[in-house]
């Protein structure tokens, strides 16, 4: 064979090639745990005090609020400002200082990101400073539009803007689907002989409806649009495929055949800050994203093309040291916090016992407001017709079942004590202020940690205590307690339920069993029909 120059034989000859695969070493090892690359502006947001009750801050504090707004908060039984309020608040006042106009030396303001626990005040930390901003308008025109996922969260925020609205010349429009597009359009524009009037102030929206509008409002016009504010923002941003925000944006800044003939300064897209730019007095469009459990994904958050975002949180960690979410998506990066009065609890039961816990729950422990969660409108229907049969307890079912005149209905009863246990899906489990809920139950465990934020969210509002109880099978327990473990929720406390305290209810049960079979068989003879 041939030798190198030293005499030796190639190495070919002496063992295999650098890049020859060796068979063997099949040994399990675990892979390094890779922290996510955070930008800055997430990875060290301004720090909001999560606690309700201590971290309070005086009217007087922020002398930056209008007194007329200041008046009608403690109008309201409101002193002070809770943490997130009084961190928003004047950073929002502060961007809109220069009034809707910037350039000739001004700057664009900055977008803004809330993340902050469930019932903490982030709606009025848009609502003060937002119709702050237009108090002195001269001209009735769409200055903030605010969307949300549904029609009763639309609803509620709707009617907080009404309140601080009264007695000013703002008008507040509301646009769910609720009444009749053209019943709708008479809220939004007014036919005049040389054209359009516009009607609304403030427009207050869910996706779809707001996009009819867009669409089919003859006069509809938000190129005067100055606040965009997206609640339940994670939400809005999973059902970005309805494409909703880019027609929001198009709307807003119209291509050159569109231009609105009636404007003074003529809208342009954002662009680089130039010299030239700084000259051209125009109108920013600011975005406002509000949400307990924002998301932490560059990717999600890049589609709603934020301008030098700035990040206010309530979340423990900085830095991009926070540890990785267990959702599938791994989009939160970062621990969820909760209301302090909140306590977390299991129960370890069987699938058999499950509605019997429930009942032991609410008539042994006296709870007189319990909403209980499941995961499809099946099972909260099914739970619904057992316990009515069942007695002892005035329940009803809270899903997509019912209209929304019916679930408004529905949620009045709760909130006036007439209803003792709410069986919903998760549609009320997004931003439903339901005063006086003592007890939050998950009937079905939640899949994902941020379901279970937002479920146990319901109790414990505004400084209030609260109880969440958890019912989970021998399988779950593992893979459950390790992912609110792994998201920041407090440690569960185990509450055992022995058998001998649920056996007296066996009989009355187990009767009313039968009477859900039958009532299920009758409900599927008249779907047949």
């Amino acid at each position: 064979p041939p030798e190198d120059r030293d005499g030796r034989p190639p190495a070919e000859a002496s063992g295999p090639p650098a890049h020859a695969l060796l068979l063997g070493g099949f040994g399990r090892s675990r892979a390094p745990k890779v922290q996510p690359f955070l930008p800055a502006w997430l990875a060290e947001p301004s720090c909001v005090g999560k606690n309700v009750t201590k971290d309070l801050v005086p009217i007087e504090d922020i002398p930056e609020v209008h007194p007329d707004l200041q008046k009608k908060l403690r109008a309201h039984g409101i002193s002070s400002y809770f943490p997130v309020q009084a961190a928003v608040i004047p950073a929002l006042l502060e961007s809109a200082a220069n009034g809707f106009l910037v350039g000739r030396g001004g700057y664009r303001p900055s977008d803004l990101c809330v993340s902050a626990p469930t019932g903490s005040g982030k709606t009025l930390a848009f609502v003060i400073p937002v119709v702050q901003a237009l108090l002195h308008r001269a001209v009735c025109q769409v200055r903030a539009l605010v969307v949300l996922p549904t029609k009763e969260l639309a609803q509620q925020v709707s009617k907080v803007f009404n309140i601080y609205t009264d007695a000013t010349s703002l008008r507040v429009a509301l646009v769910t689907g609720q009444k009749s597009l053209a019943k709708e359009q008479e809220t939004l524009v007014q036919k005049t002989v040389d054209g359009f009037r516009c009607m609304a102030d403030i427009v207050v929206a869910t996706p779809g409806r707001l996009v009819d509008h867009i669409d089919q409002t003859p006069g509809f016009s938000l190129q005067h649009l100055r606040f965009l504010v997206i609640d339940e923002a994670d939400r809005m941003i999973d059902s970005m495929h309805q494409s909703w925000l880019p027609r929001v944006v198009a709307a807003a800044f119209p291509s050159e055949g569109a231009k609105d003939p009636f404007a003074l300064v003529q809208r342009r897209q954002p662009q680089t800050v130039t010299a030239a730019s700084t000259c051209w007095p125009q109108m920013p469009l600011q975005k406002l994203l509000f949400s307990a459990t924002l998301t932490q994904n560059p990717e999600k958050l890049q589609r709603l093309g934020l301008h030098q975002p700035r990040l206010f949180s309530t979340g423990l960690a900085q830095g991009g040291s926070r540890d990785a979410d267990t959702e599938v998506d791994g989009d939160s990066g970062g621990k969820y916090t909760f209301p302090a009065g909140l306590t977390h609890h299991y129960v370890p039961c069987s699938l058999r016992s499950k509605p019997l816990a429930v009942l032991h729950l609410i008539l042994e422990m006296s709870f007189s407001r319990v909403l209980c969660f499941t995961n499809s409108r099946e099972n909260s229907h099914r739970l619904f017709l057992l316990v009515q049969a069942f007695g002892g307890v005035t329940v009803a079912e809270f899903s997509s079942r019912y209209g929304p005149g019916q679930r408004k209905t529905i949620l009045k009863q709760f909130e006036q004590g007439k209803i003792q246990l709410l069986i919903s899906t998760d549609a009320t489990a997004r931003g439903i202020d339901v005063q006086g809920v003592q007890l939050v139950v998950n009937y079905d465990a939640p899949q994902y940690l941020r379901t279970y934020v937002h479920r146990v969210g319901r109790t414990a509002r505004a400084g209030k205590t609260g109880q969440a109880f958890t019912l989970l099978l021998k399988v779950q327990e593992r893979r459950f307690l390790r992912m609110l473990a792994e998201g920041g929720v407090p440690e569960l406390e185990r509450h055992d339920i022995p058998g001998e305290l649920l056996q007296p209810l066996v009989p009355q049960y187990e009767e009313a069993l039968s009477q859900l079979e039958r009532a299920i068989k009758e409900e599927r003879k008249q779907k047949a029909a």
